[in-house]
């Protein structure tokens, strides 16, 4: 210990002259540059515990006979005492029952307390099982205070001088109510960095186990642990039977069964998402019954009930409250605009504008009156907060120059792609959906492309295409049967100019063929007069609001919410808390089970928001399923791949990052790759610390059982697919670890915390739509004609469907103040005495604030057109860092919204 606090001193101490990491190319200060002394004092730590503890194995008497009061002295001299500091926090239903309960206080029940038990890692050669200690009773204090949540106990533990070396404890929680167990620290150098709920044993008569932080290959596991360690991945598996209550902790797998509600009436019924008629992965089991009029349908829960997710998976208090404030403010803001479209029949969605605060001024006056208080309270509850794009763009449509930039730095920067063959092509079946040649011509384009002819184009890789044709035509007929939901299967056309951004040059929207009088397509070009520009200002919005829709339902849930589950169910099942890779996984799945279980409450269940606020309805998840059989794949998903496989980006060895970006300027792949780089240079660190070669991937075989359980259970539709990466060497480990880490991190923070700061001026970005543009021969034609704009604002959503919308996208666009960002240093405990992987991380932490830097530089680069300039946004989706709220920034480790 001695030689840790030295080395902390000289820490300290020294100046802060910097120097230059080779390994990282980025300023040091001299205190980072004595971290790798720092970690060798953690080690030598680390140590003298296990030196101490085995001496004490060493010290134990020979003795002959014991007789009488000397064979007590004797025996008292053959145990140890460690003394231990036991965090915990408590549930607040205990304490407010301590407070009110006047028995409780002066006569506890018998068999109270936590009783704790520590584990050798060592056998009893006597009995063949692990060592034991004494047991040791830990009581709460009879006193406590309300605002307590928790406190730090000492207890001490009573082992034999031949014990070993701790490697875990029991608890039994004797008490009525659940407590956290945070930690558990002995003698300053064993650590127990428990964070788990422990359920009263009247619940849970199982007692559980907690090992110390070390981490551990299965082969590698102490055999005194080795049982410990297979039994609590049976409990976390459980029996795939009955009903799930909110204090278990089984993690197990099931369809998607419950987003309808077949008892309410026919309106509700939804089909079962997972299986072959709708492709989707699996999401955690609830076992919950099922419905009265569908046996094949799980039953809906009350609004004051929640779906179950294990304990573990719950949200924490101050990530709750900040949901339910947020919640509150969102139904206040509904208020005024709900009360509009009662009393008016049908609000514009331009008078939104009337919602948004007022600009501050409070730093214009010296102090607030009374008045100004009032009314900056009923603003912050009643009013908007300003999005980001109406602040620097307060029309109602949106520019071409602002359209073309979204592509790359907006909120859906994944659907852009290169064009290869013009006229683009679609993979249906004629013979289902009838003739399938685009309208799109040269003569259509050939005057926006500088000159060029279109072959030259293409080969120069000047043209790009947002195509959602293919994911919107198997249902555009049933979606435009439904009342006020009108939309078109759009591909839209986009020339790089010689300044970097996009300019659309053709809008192509494709209805199902009705009859042979009728074209089903139209192509609509850059505007050459009134007329042409209100054309083109309707086309732009339907492009817009298809685009809204493949954000949210296949890219945003699909691509990481759902995609996602799976793995982090099959981590608990057959990963140890002891295995390496799910301490690295650990942050990294925090709270996202329960944000998707709320999603089957609220978002994507029948008549949810998401049905309610965009265009398909009761089909949007009929999107989410059609893209995950014919689109996804997890071997695309890693950002290097999706960019080739969107042709946006070619194989380049030369290059950094392995690739060159045909558009340089595109902010979210230059952004992105700089992260995804960073996180594979630490996972394949960490990767190659606890498996030197092959063999050591083919006999762990609890990696190998979670890879195999992820596909074949989480992901069973799809289980048969040839390209699923192998998993047989530490490279192929390291590709899929670093996949999942960006998705959960990066990728959804591009994809999330923007919504609200660039999406939430619905004119410009509508998630819904209720008009066709209307054609010569139609009725509509005539209102169009004589009042173009109106019949634009009706095509696009009321004012109470787009506050709804907005209070949606402003709630899930905020970070809550206990979130954690990717770079982020918490608990080390883990790797103590592993200088190689603790330098890694705070490396790892070092090189992400770089990254912000050089983010902040590049977006004051006026050379970078897509990310500065007059009325151009900077591109902060991916800086990491943020404080708490709507700020477009930030990249949690997890899915925490």
């Amino acid at each position: 210990m001695t030689g840790m606090k030295n080395v902390l001193q000289d820490i300290h101490l020294q100046n802060n002259k910097t120097c230059r990491d080779p390994l990282i190319g980025i300023s040091m200060s001299r205190e980072q540059k004595l971290l790798s002394s720092f970690s060798r004092s953690l080690s030598v730590s680390r140590r003298k515990v296990n030196l101490r503890l085995r001496k004490r194995a060493k010290q134990t008497p020979a003795m002959a006979v014991l007789h009488g009061d000397r064979s007590m002295e004797l025996a008292m001299a053959m145990t140890e005492k460690l003394t231990a500091l036991v965090t915990v926090r408590y549930n607040k239903a205990y304490v407010e029952e301590v407070m009110n309960n006047f028995v409780n206080i002066f006569s506890p029940k018998s068999h109270s307390g936590v009783v704790l038990q520590l584990i050798s890692t060592e056998f009893d050669p006597r009995s063949n099982e692990p060592k034991l200690s004494k047991e040791t009773i830990l009581e709460w204090p009879k006193e406590m205070r309300l605002e307590a949540e928790g406190s730090t106990y000492q207890v001490e533990f009573l082992i034999d001088s031949d014990f070993g070396i701790p490697g875990a404890l029991t608890v039994i929680n004797n008490y009525e109510y659940e407590f956290f167990l945070e930690s558990i620290t002995i003698d300053e150098y064993l650590h127990f960095a428990c964070k788990y709920w422990v359920q009263p044993n009247a619940l849970h008569p199982e007692k559980r186990f907690f090992f110390t932080n070390k981490a551990y290959l299965p082969s590698e596991t102490p055999i005194a642990l080795k049982e410990l360690r297979e039994k609590e991945l049976r409990q976390l598996r459980g029996e795939g039977r009955g009903v799930r209550i909110f204090h278990d902790r089984i993690y197990d797998y099931d369809v998607y069964n419950d987003l309808g509600d077949p008892d309410k009436g026919d309106e509700y019924v939804r089909p079962t998402l997972g299986g072959p008629e709708n492709p989707h992965p699996r999401r955690c089991r609830t076992g919950r019954p099922p419905t009265n009029t569908e046996k094949k349908a799980e039953s809906r829960l009350s609004e004051s009930e929640s779906i179950y997710v294990p304990r573990e998976e719950e949200l924490e208090k101050l990530k709750r409250k900040t949901v339910e404030e947020r919640k509150l403010k969102g139904k206040l803001r509904n208020i005024v605009p709900f009360l509009l479209e009662f009393i008016t029949g049908d609000g514009k969605v331009s008078d939104v504008e009337s919602l948004f605060k007022e600009p501050a001024h409070s730093e214009m006056k010296s102090h607030h009156s009374v008045l100004d208080n009032l009314r900056d309270s009923i603003e912050e509850y009643f009013k908007f907060d300003p999005p980001k794009i109406f602040l620097r763009n307060t029309s109602i449509f949106l520019p071409d120059d602002e359209f073309g930039r979204q592509v790359l730095a907006g909120i859906n920067p994944l659907s852009i792609e290169r064009l290869k063959v013009f006229p683009p092509t679609s993979k249906f079946d004629t013979s289902i959906y009838g003739p399938l040649e685009s309208a799109l011509k040269e003569e259509h384009i050939k005057g926006h492309i500088e000159g060029l002819s279109v072959q030259q184009a293409l080969e120069e890789n000047k043209l790009y295409i947002l195509d959602y044709h293919d994911i919107y035509l198997p249902i555009l007929e049933r979606i435009n049967a439904l009342d006020q939901r009108k939309t078109y299967a759009t591909r839209t056309i986009f020339f790089l100019t010689q300044m970097g951004t996009l300019k659309p040059i053709a809008i192509e929207l494709t209805l199902p063929p009705q009859d042979p009088n009728t074209p089903s397509r139209q192509v609509l070009t850059p505007p050459t007069d009134a007329a042409t520009n209100w054309l083109w200002r309707l086309g732009k919005a339907h492009v817009r609001s298809n685009d809204a829709v493949v954000h949210q339902l296949v890219h945003h849930w699909l691509r990481t919410h759902a995609c996602v589950e799976p793995f982090i169910i099959a981590t608990h099942r057959q990963l140890s808390v002891m295995h390496p890779i799910f301490k690295l996984l650990h942050p990294h799945m925090r709270y996202t089970m329960k944000i998707n279980a709320m999603a089957r409450e609220t978002l994507i269940n029948a008549g949810g928001i998401i049905e309610t606020d965009f265009t398909p309805g009761k089909y949007c998840m009929q999107i989410s399923c059609a893209a995950y059989r014919d689109w996804w794949r997890f071997d695309l998903e890693a950002l290097p791949a999706d960019l080739i496989r969107r042709g946006v980006a070619v194989p380049d060895t030369t290059q950094p990052h392995g690739l060159r970006l045909l558009i340089e300027d595109y902010p979210y792949a230059s952004d992105g790759l700089l992260i995804w780089s960073s996180i594979e240079k630490l996972v394949k660190t960490y990767v190659n610390h606890y498996y030197k070669d092959a063999n050591a991937i083919a006999t762990d075989n609890e990696i190998q059982s979670w890879y195999r359980e992820s596909i074949n259970l989480g992901h069973a539709d799809l289980q048969n697919a040839k390209w699923w990466p192998k998993l047989a060497t530490p490279d192929n480990l390291a590709s899929i670890i670093t996949t999942i880490i960006w998705i959960v991190s990066a990728e959804h923070a591009a994809l999330n915390f923007s919504q609200y700061p660039y999406g939430g001026y619905v004119p410009t970005w509508p998630p819904l739509m209720r008009r066709l543009i209307p054609m010569e021969q139609d009725p509509e034609y005539t209102d169009f004609v004589t009042d173009p704009q109106s019949y634009f604002l009706s095509s696009l959503p009321s004012l109470f469907q787009a506050t709804k919308f907005m209070a949606v996208m402003d709630m899930i666009s905020a970070h809550s103040p206990d979130e954690e960002y990717i770079g982020d240093i918490y608990d080390m405990s883990s790797w103590l005495g592993n200088n190689e992987i603790i330098v890694a991380f705070y490396q790892f932490s070092m090189e992400i604030k770089s990254i912000e830097k050089e983010i902040e530089r590049r977006n004051a680069d006026p050379e970078l057109r897509n990310r500065c300039g007059a009325g151009v946004s900077p591109y902060e989706q991916l800086i990491p860092s943020s404080g708490p709220g709507t700020t477009g920034r930030g990249i949690p480790k997890s899915i925490t919204v």
